[in-house]
Formats: structure tokens, C-alpha cells, sequence
């Protein structure tokens, strides 16, 4: 039994992703920077997949946050949103 609340959206957005994988410009212009595996070593730790996302802190200042990635052709990482606790705190 599976018991993570997230699992269904996040197969549907999977889907919605791989189903139609962007370049790197289309995610550039969409969301302002997109990195390939290479430099997404470069610029984070990832900490753990979650397709579509990947849990990451960032190298330059620590901070914890995630990636939405596409499988591609070309494998991409995009959208980096910093985890913001005090937030969830006040959604909760």
C-alpha cells in the first residue's frame, strides 16, 4: 500500500512532461534557466527523485529546494523553487 498523497499528480504531471519534452531554449524562455546533468552536478547535491521532481540544495548558499526534469530527449532539469518552511507552516 502506498501511502504518499503526491503519487497520482505526480504521475500525471510525469506524463504531461515526457509526453512532449521541451529544449532548452523553449525552458530558458519559460522559466528562466534550465540545466543538463553535467551542470546540474555542478550547481546542486540532489538529494532524492521524485519524478517529476528532484529534491536538490544548492552548492552556491545550501539552500534546499527542487527541480522539475524531463526525461527527453534532452534530459533537462528546470524550474528551481527554493523550499520556503515558513511558508507551509502558515499554509497549514
Amino acid at each position: 500500500m502506498n501511502n504518499d498523497p503526491t503519487e497520482l499528480i505526480r504521475r500525471e504531471l510525469q506524463a504531461l512532461i515526457n509526453s512532449n519534452p521541451k529544449c532548452r531554449e523553449c525552458l530558458v524562455e519559460a522559466f528562466g534557466q534550465a540545466w543538463d546533468t553535467e551542470e546540474l552536478c555542478r550547481d546542486f547535491v540532489v538529494e532524492a527523485y521524485v519524478a517529476p521532481l528532484v529534491i536538490v540544495r544548492r552548492k552556491e548558499d545550501g539552500k534546499l529546494g527542487s527541480l522539475f526534469f524531463q526525461h527527453g530527449p534532452p534530459r533537462l532539469y528546470f524550474f528551481f523553487q527554493a523550499d520556503e518552511p515558513d511558508k507551509r507552516k502558515e499554509a497549514a
